[in-house]
């Protein structure tokens, strides 16, 4: 087949990310990161401009609009450089080494994230967007671009000693294993950090923007379960509250944007992303179990609508991001005017939703509105409107379909349709879970099914791949995706008890270590020996946008460690506590998730195991445990222990006592007497 060539695209046109193709009709020659780029830049001795982002990122948009469309930047690209565009969502190895050195050089990071480096591949400068002109204290692309390319032609010896340095500091950051081994002090010290950067009026941490950082609710909910100490699950209860009163949840059609950028969490970047709302789906799930407060359920199926309607795609697996644009302005799908309410719900309905949501003629977002409930009263309001609590709740929630009906008439932002391996397996841990929390088989079927995808259009040989959209299977996975699958498995069997989930987790955990176990010095690389190799194997433990792939692995394989009995698994993980020590000590809050693990294994934990027919006694131990907030207790469940062989070994002897369930409880590596008294049993774990 010969395939057409469109004269005004460049080589990105036949790509399949969406970030890539937003940019094939740039009259910038870009190439995609690949041999031919390398060649041509060596061939040519010019240097590379590698432009790094995604889809659904503003300052992107700005940028691609403001140069990547305008010719006479254009025209300095392709004369002087060979211009690059990595989409960061599908190369995340690539954007870590990179982001890592644009910290190192300009003390900051982010997207766009813009490289200037030679043929190859080492970078002599930095930086994220730039305009295309000098303004906001910041060069101009245009100016940059030249100046930069005259320091390459005439002064190579600089950019050798800059690249050498960069070189040294690649590789000075890929540390060897401490002699000294985290401790709970670690632990203590991340709480009392998290303590000091969070905001007691409005919940989350550190100032504007406030980005939700689940990570760090996770730990503070284990850190109150292992110490009862009660500010921990405080900061939790107001960051989520907060933040579900707030402009940063939508609602009317739910789902969490990806920041705010006030402390009161009330303007937005509008976007959504799927790894936002899957790790806060768990957050909010996993608080409810600590405090039955039904707020909590409430959210967090409404995460799930939100996720089924706007980000499932036909075959079930979940899409990547909602862009924060509509017909080139941020936020404009999602905001309201005052008149525009009431022409939608009338006067009296109209008059309720503004007087609860903080509609104004005045807006609190560029003269318009975006509905929240900061300040809101709803038993002042109730009151006013001479109506009880539920029934104003049930206006609201007509004044909502409503208006949700009348938005989805709207121009919709981009969706990035892409399905990554990571993020599915983040959102289907989060089903699971909510599945047994709230019993609602309805969301272990969304969960298995999304899985099922990962399975069979994700995985090629048995090799986890990265990325699947529009037919086509691309990249090598990454730790992170293997950390990620390997929780989902492990999730799905504490919903189901259905063993194959158990054997398939192991399955993908001996394959992470194979693949990415670091020999010499412990810990996880972000590639696997079987990738692409860059200019550094880096290896992270610091939490960014989702948790470290290290992090999620620690996390992983202390829970499967206790679960399956594997103490190969907790050798690992005590391996990694060297490993990582200087770096957590360092700061050991950016690290939250990692350390969850360390609450794991320097506390008490219970192996339980069940045993026994499916009857009434059974389910209701079962339930109460799966709705209890529990996580020293790894628990496993058969009929017959003969399912346990080769993948719950500890467990394959066990008998059951007088045909009835019988329950074995394991602690600090002592078991005690089987019972079949299930009340007594379940005083004893709750």
């Amino acid at each position: 087949m010969i395939l057409k060539i469109d004269p005004k695209a460049n080589k990105l046109l036949h790509e399949k990310s969406p970030y890539l193709l937003q940019h094939a009709y740039n009259p910038v020659s870009w190439y995609s990161w690949g041999d031919e780029a390398f060649r041509k830049a060596q061939q040519e001795n010019k240097p590379i401009f590698l432009s790094i982002g995604y889809s659904t990122c503003h300052w992107c948009h700005v940028m691609a609009h403001e140069s990547f469309e305008d010719k006479e930047v254009a025209g300095i690209l392709n004369e002087h450089y060979i211009a690059i565009k990595v989409d960061r969502e599908e190369r995340p190895d690539i954007d870590s080494i990179y982001m890592k050195v644009c910290q190192m050089m300009a003390g900051h990071g982010g997207w766009p994230l813009t490289i200037f480096m030679t043929p190859d591949k080492i970078p002599f400068y930095a930086g994220t967007y730039f305009p295309k002109e000098s303004k906001y204290g910041r060069p101009g692309l245009k100016e940059a671009l030249v100046q930069l390319h005259h320091k390459y032609t005439t002064d190579p010896d600089h950019i050798t000693d800059v690249t050498e340095s960069v070189q040294q500091a690649l590789e000075h950051s890929s540390r060897e294993k401490s002699k000294n081994r985290l401790t709970l002090e670690t632990v203590d010290q991340a709480y009392q950090q998290l303590g000091k950067g969070f905001d007691f009026t409005y919940g989350g941490f550190w100032e504007a923007p406030k980005f939700p950082q689940p990570q760090n609710l996770m730990f503070l909910l284990r850190y109150y379960h292992f110490t009862g100490k009660t500010a921990a699950l405080k900061m939790v209860e107001s960051t989520l509250q907060h933040m579900a009163s707030g402009g940063i949840y939508d609602h009317v059609g739910f789902g969490f944007a990806r920041y705010s950028t006030d402390e009161k969490w009330l303007v937005p970047h509008f976007e959504k992303m799927l790894y936002d709302n899957a790790l806060l789906l768990i957050v909010y799930t996993e608080c409810y179990q600590v405090t039955k407060n039904p707020f909590y359920q409430k959210i967090a199926e409404e995460i799930i609508q939100f996720i089924q309607r706007e980000m499932t795609g036909p075959e079930g697996a979940f899409y990547s991001a909602i862009d924060a644009d509509s017909e080139g302005i941020e936020g404009k799908y999602y905001v309201w005017e005052d008149e525009e309410i009431y022409d939608i719900l009338g006067e009296d309905l109209g008059e309720i939703y503004t007087t609860a949501y903080g509609i104004t003629p005045y807006g609190n977002f560029e003269g318009k509105n975006i509905p929240n409930l900061i300040h809101a009263n709803l038993e002042s309001t109730a009151d006013a409107f001479d109506l009880s609590l539920e029934s104003l709740w049930q206006h609201l929630e007509e004044a909502r379909q409503k208006l949700l009906v009348e938005r989805e008439k709207r121009l919709y932002p981009h969706v990035d349709d892409k399905v990554l391996t990571s993020w599915n397996a983040m959102m289907i841990a989060g089903l699971a879970k909510a599945s047994r929390v709230f019993q609602k088989e309805e969301y272990r079927l969304i969960a298995q099914k999304a899985l099922q995808f990962i399975e069979e259009k994700l995985t090629i040989k048995e090799r986890l791949m990265a990325r699947y959209r529009d037919g086509e299977t691309k990249y090598k996975a990454y730790l992170d995706d293997y950390a990620y699958v390997a929780w989902a498995y492990h999730e799905m069997y504490q919903a189901t008890f259905d063993i194959n989930y158990l054997a398939r987790g192991k399955d993908t955990i001996n394959q992470m270590i194979e693949l990415f176990w670091d020999e010499e010095n412990g810990g996880y690389f972000f590639s696997g020996n079987d990738s692409e190799k860059l200019i550094s194997s880096d290896k992270e433990i610091y939490d960014g946008a989702t948790p470290s792939g290290n992090g999620v692995a620690a996390f992983i394989l202390a829970q499967m460690g206790y679960v399956t009995g594997e103490t190969t698994y907790l050798d690992k993980l005590e391996e990694m506590y060297y490993t990582f020590q200087e770096d957590v000590n360092r700061q050991a809050s950016a690290g939250a998730f990692f350390i969850q693990s360390l609450l794991l294994s320097e506390n008490s934990t219970k192996e339980v195991v069940i045993l026994g027919e499916d009857d009434a006694s059974r389910r209701r131990m079962i339930q109460s445990l799966q709705e209890s907030f529990t996580p020293d207790i790894a628990l496993v469940v058969a009929n017959n222990p003969d399912v346990f062989q080769n993948v719950v070994s500890f467990a394959a002897n066990y008998k059951q006592k007088d045909d009835k369930t019988t329950v074995y409880v394991c602690e600090n590596f002592a078991c005690h007497q089987p019972t079949t008294d299930i009340e007594t049993a379940l005083q004893s774990l709750l």
